[in-house]
């Protein structure tokens, strides 16, 4: 926040204890007394020869998701159990807890709602309109915001909010969670601390991004790790650290910055280890050459197996539409990448590795020879 917002969100507090207004339950009376505030600090600043504030409206925004967070999603936010929030239209409000999706009732209307996701992106430098209607971006306290406004979505708006817990951000508490035996875990550290090339793969909330997010966690003391991401998930915290976040044209198209992009930038930082959060386009291109110069990387790909993962890893530098084929691909990810550690979750919403494969380093008819180092047997 701006040093205007901190004084006037000091000053909007102290009335609300004052006048004890839950801002919360009275979002018009909290709104009321920010914009009372924000007026009253301009006058004395005109009275003093300050500067003025020029955005009155987007400073009583900053200021009211400043003092009440985000209305009655917060509580949801706050809840250290709910690991995903979702809401198809105002009235149609989910979560998921271990896995396991539930109805909650919420008062919301469509400005309610509206208004609770421009205060979130408030503070992201992104924005949602017909012209983009679809957003990323990442909440204050790591949670992944994706929404999709009407037009694109029959009726309202559809709003997806991913949190990553933070007591699930090791392998220790993988293993206790039961997400992977021990010696697994043991053999995962070992490799990542070895500076071997990890890719996690699996289906959509299979913990991918979690597993990832714990195996960085393990060799972060000691490498220098730069994340390529289009969204900031990996909530990875280390002495020697740079995370890169990619950004949305302009209005008048322009100032894009791709993943492929980020990529490249990334490798001009002296990385120990290069981490794309999620491998799913060209950028794949961009990837396997820099595993093939040496640069250990991690990363992510959605897939059914760990062998499919790679499958699909040789096709996807393709889209990148230069003058390569699987023949050329498929014996350098051959090479460097070391283990494919697949993510499932079966019906009860239980999240598990699957299987950890390991490429051999030689190719059959285009595809890539691995061997089996675990598979979890059915029913453990």
């Amino acid at each position: 926040m701006s040093q205007p917002s901190l004084v006037v969100a000091e000053r909007v507090r102290r009335r609300l204890r004052a006048e004890r207004t839950d801002p919360a339950l009275a979002p018009d009376e909290a709104r009321r007394i920010a914009q009372a505030e924000v007026r009253r600090h301009n006058d004395l600043a005109l009275s003093r020869g300050d500067a003025m504030i020029d955005d009155e409206s987007a400073l009583v925004r900053d200021v009211l998701a400043s003092v009440s967070g985000f209305g009655v999603l917060q509580p949801l936010l706050d809840d250290p159990t709910i690991e995903e929030i979702w809401l198809n239209g105002p009235d149609r409000v989910y979560v998921a807890r271990g896995g396991v999706s539930e109805r909650i009732e919420l008062g919301l209307t469509d400005a309610v709602l509206r208004d609770l996701v421009e205060r979130m992106l408030q503070s992201t430098g992104r924005r949602v309109d017909i012209s983009q209607p679809f957003v990323d971006a990442s909440l204050p306290d790591g949670s992944r915001l994706h929404v999709a406004i009407a037009d694109v979505v029959r009726g309202s708006w559809a709003v997806n909010i991913r949190k990553f817990l933070p007591g699930y951000r090791s392998l220790e508490a993988l293993v206790e969670l039961g997400t992977m035996p021990a010696d697994v875990a043991e053999l995962l550290r070992r490799a990542m601390r070895d500076g071997s090339s990890v890719i996690v793969s699996g289906a959509t909330h299979a913990g991918k991004t979690t597993l990832l997010g714990a195996l960085l966690a393990s060799c972060a003391d000691a490498q220098r790790i730069v994340t390529v991401e289009e969204t900031f998930e990996l909530a990875v915290d280390g002495p020697d650290l740079v995370a890169l976040q990619g950004r949305q044209a302009s209005l008048e198209g322009t100032g894009e910055i791709t993943l492929r992009r980020l990529v490249k930038e990334a490798l001009r930082m002296r990385p120990d280890r290069l981490v794309v959060g999620e491998v799913r386009d060209a950028e794949a291109l961009d990837l396997v050459l820099a595993l093939n110069t040496g640069v250990p990387g991690a990363g992510t790909v959605h897939a059914n197996s760990a062998v499919e993962a790679l499958e699909k890893l040789t096709l996807l530098p393709l889209l990148a539409g230069r003058n390569i084929d699987r023949s050329f691909i498929a014996p350098a990810l051959a090479t460097s990448v070391s283990l494919v550690v697949h993510c499932a979750r079966d019906a009860a919403g239980a999240r598990f590795v699957q299987e950890v494969v390991a490429p051999t380093g030689a190719v059959v008819e285009g595809r890539i020879i691995t061997r089996s180092v675990y598979r979890r047997e059915p029913g453990a």
